[in-house]
């Protein structure tokens, strides 16, 4: 939600990706995979690596974070309302193959979930306010919200990609007043967030993985759906002209889900994704550590933000 610019670390010239209000966040759909572990402090007993935050610690981390964005708002004269971390539980990510055949047996590809976003997108409160202010305030409120030039907080990921934002908008204040110093974050932020995209990479680059998805076209094919991989499935799938018939639609996602788990696909990619998590969490282990140290360090400050915005409300 921040504003921010990357350019690849060669010293060309920076391409804007995104200046994005806070006041117009789009709410989507996506599940956290990270391990429930059991309590712990927030600095890990001596050789032992911290560990990664619950899921309901991220949530709680999500909700602080958006109650100092709505304050922060307020107090520049803008309205915010917290957005939900995921508004639709039931959405969810198969970066590899649909492998749930009960998911897919109810929501096919997602696309029912799909339109229940776009439809929340649309009732919004926070994009409805932000359309109906005059322009010279929508402007004043991106500036409040993602800050303003010069862009001197810096970050880049493992394969030299840059990122830019500003510290002074209030997305940049909430982060710092949360996790401590702003830098250091974004930084770990933005290689936490880059390994999971390189950890999918090289997971479908396995030469194990392009063997195991041969028995699952087999099985594709046998149920007369030709397809040489899950991504070119959903590749054919999503060029169509016109959407896949309900029941079509959910027919094809329980063959796929099916056919991952009789052809070893889904097991597959599932050891592959630990394995490559492991492996990149070893090699990227200063910016992992970090990164997991500032979530559980955070988790008291969210627990009285969150207390007090409860008494409060």
């Amino acid at each position: 939600m921040a504003a921010f610019r990357r350019t690849r670390g060669t010293g060309g010239p920076f391409v804007t990706v995104g200046v994005v209000c806070v006041a117009l966040a789009a709410v989507a759909g996506g599940i956290h995979t990270f391990t429930d572990s059991p309590p712990s402090s927030a600095t890990a007993a001596a050789g032992h690596e911290p560990r990664e935050p619950s899921p309901q610690e991220l949530s709680l981390l999500h909700d602080a974070g958006q109650i100092l964005l709505r304050d922060c708002m307020q107090r520049r004269g803008f309205e915010y309302r917290p957005v939900e971390e995921n508004p639709v539980p039931e959405a969810r990510e198969f970066p590899y193959v649909l492998n749930d055949v009960a998911w897919a047996r109810k929501h096919g590809y997602g696309t029912d979930i799909q339109h229940e976003l776009s439809e929340l997108r649309k009732t919004d409160v926070n994009q409805r306010y932000f359309r109906g202010l005059p322009a010279t305030r929508r402007t004043a409120a991106l500036t409040a919200a993602n800050g303003s030039r010069p862009l001197t907080v810096t970050a880049r990921t493992p394969d030299g990609m840059v990122y830019q934002r500003s510290p002074k908008g209030c997305q940049s204040e909430a982060d710092a007043t949360l996790y401590g110093d702003l830098e250091t974050w974004f930084q770990a932020k933005v290689t936490a967030d880059a390994l999971t995209e390189l950890r999918r990479v090289r997971v479908t680059e396995d030469p194990r993985f392009a063997k195991a998805v041969k028995p699952w076209s087999a099985c594709m094919r046998a149920a007369g759906h030709p397809a040489t991989s899950p991504a070119d499935l959903r590749a054919a799938t999503g060029s169509r002209t016109s959407p896949l018939p309900r029941s079509q639609e959910i027919a094809l996602a329980v063959t796929e889900a099916r056919c991952a788990h009789t052809s070893g696909l889904a097991k597959t990619a599932r050891d592959l994704d630990l394995q490559y998590a492991h492996r990149l969490d070893r090699q990227y282990q200063s910016a992992v550590r970090t990164y997991r140290e500032l979530q559980l360090s955070a988790l008291s400050r969210a627990r009285d933000l969150t207390r007090k915005a409860g008494t409060s409300s």
